[in-house]
């Protein structure tokens, strides 16, 4: 009689670091309070569960603090042939959830007024299910960049997306918000189940869903189910491509920025991009190193494609076209994937890998700070002209000079242009990354679109000083939006005084 050596219980027990899931955990926790909250609260009182949620995304946002300058890991099997662990909050893992979770804080204050705006004007919003579809979203948001398992990474993504389809659809009665809300959907579904047939690949020809443990097992596959893992790999990627927003997976982009309410739409620019390109680096750097010879070059062709589209297309808006400045910051942010998606490729062909991705977070954290001071303005324009459109700004300047200077400030960063030094110095880290490793061609197609870029945001920064047609137009600062700008204006500045931070805190060590 053969015995059978059972694993051992020890080898199956997952280990639970609290302080290392606190983040994510407390995002999900002020969602479930401003859900049961909502039951009791009367309707002339909604207004606090703002409140709740913005203070619930800014104590889950100093939940950080204790793990800076350390490296958990949590969720893992002991199990031969090394420890896998599900959840890691290493340096890359603070530093989107930092991103995350003070985008959501600061969509959080836009949207309190939008709503408190739209109260007024006889179309209010359900608050308690937008606060609670807002904090789940981010919640699912902040766990993705610490998942280290194909099937937390997937989860992750579904929590994060699927809140956000609803929070699209809310405008009860507008065309515009339900068929943005669909072409939503549907673009994201198929986005996940084209992940989804990857990840089943993977795991069939790899026995494991740990990243560490498929980035080992990849170098090993039988010769019969090399064609299965290549699938498997360029699935994986197609599917992580439609939540970045990539040419020609970003269709979905421009009609859903309109239809959605403001504060949603720089949501969605900012954090979904987060949430993408993460998810991406994760699968690139850690799970698929060994196929970087066939994600480096798609990567690289991919980013060229979005850049170059994105920025062609927001020259082409018409300055007088209903929500022409919504269509164009929409557009503008598929141009800027574009240029996030350089360094991700470049780390294929670099010899220091982490350092080419720390020039997307660098990139990624600028561009979050002021694209979100973009969409405050916007909103702040919005509460006097509703159709938003970018001839509605001219003499923006003569009616609140502090709005538009602020605003111009934010074009030019977005441009790269002083005195926005941050947007300067995160394009020529994304271009030095590109020449580093040897994508010569796509430096030169980044710099074309850097100089077509120019034209469309210094148009846009110069009507907002043009002498007015009529009367300057008044716009009322709410608090909320007041501090949004104050806000973003105050890390753009900051950030353009010693840019060097932010490639020092994220250019080595990324990844445990």
């Amino acid at each position: 009689m053969i015995a059978v050596a059972a694993p051992s219980v020890a080898s199956l027990v997952q280990s639970v670091d609290w302080v290392a899931i606190a983040p994510p955990t407390i995002a999900a926790i002020a969602a479930l309070v401003v859900l049961v909250a909502d039951l009791f609260v009367a309707d002339a009182r909604k207004a606090v569960l703002g409140w709740i949620s913005v203070a619930g995304l800014a104590v889950a946002a100093l939940a950080l603090i204790p793990l800076i300058g350390d490296e958990r890991s949590t969720f893992c099997l002991k199990n031969a042939p090394y420890e896998a662990c599900s959840y890691t909050a290493d340096r890359f893992t603070l530093v989107v959830q930092f991103l995350v979770l003070a985008g959501a804080l600061l969509t959080a204050l836009l949207s309190i007024s939008a709503l408190k705006d739209a109260k007024n004007a006889n179309k209010p919003l359900p608050e308690g299910e937008y606060w609670f579809l807002l904090l789940s979203s981010a919640a699912g948001a902040a766990l993705l960049p610490a998942s280290r398992d194909l099937a937390t990474l997937v989860v992750a993504l579904e929590v994060a997306s699927l809140p956000a389809f609803a929070l699209v659809g809310l405008k009860q009665g507008d065309r515009r918000s339900s068929d943005a809300a669909l072409k939503f959907f549907l673009s994201s579904v198929t986005a996940t189940a084209v992940t989804l047939l990857g990840v089943s690949f993977v795991y069939a020809t790899t026995g494991s869903l740990h990243l560490t443990r498929v980035a080992s097992q990849l170098t090993h596959v039988d010769g019969q189910f090399q064609t299965l893992a290549q699938a498997g790999v360029a699935l994986t990627l197609v599917g992580f491509a439609f939540k970045t927003a990539a040419v020609p997976f970003h269709f979905w982009v421009p009609d859903t920025y309109v239809g959605a309410p403001l504060p949603v739409a720089a949501y969605l620019s900012v954090i979904g991009k987060a949430v993408g390109f993460s998810g991406l680096v994760l699968v690139t750097v850690v799970a698929f190193p060994s196929y970087a010879d066939v994600w480096g070059p798609a990567l690289a062709a991919l980013a060229a494609l979005t850049m170059t589209v994105g920025n062609v297309a927001a020259l082409r808006q018409q300055a007088t076209r209903a929500y022409s400045a919504v269509r164009l910051l929409a557009w503008s942010s598929v141009g800027q994937a574009g240029y996030l998606l350089v360094p991700i490729a470049a780390a294929a062909y670099a010899d220091d890998p982490q350092k080419a991705i720390g020039s997307t977070l660098a990139y990624a954290l600028m561009y979050a700070a002021v694209n979100l001071g973009a969409f405050a303005v916007a909103a702040l324009v919005a509460r006097t002209k509703p159709l938003n459109r970018v001839s509605d700004y001219r003499g923006l300047y003569a009616a609140h000079p502090l709005a538009a200077l602020v605003l111009g400030f934010f074009l030019l960063c977005l441009a790269g242009l002083p005195p926005g030094i941050i947007g300067l110095f995160a394009k020529v880290t994304v271009f030095s990354a590109a020449v580093d490793a040897g994508l010569g061609w796509l430096a030169v197609v980044m710099a074309v679109n850097v100089v077509i870029a120019l034209y469309y945001y210094l148009r846009w920064t110069a009507t907002l000083f043009r002498a007015p047609e009529g009367e300057p137009a008044a716009h009322r600062f709410p608090a909320p939006l007041t501090a949004a700008i104050a806000l973003t204006a105050v890390i753009g500045v900051a950030l353009s005084g010693a840019p060097q931070l932010i490639l020092h805190f994220v250019n080595s060590g990324l990844f445990s």
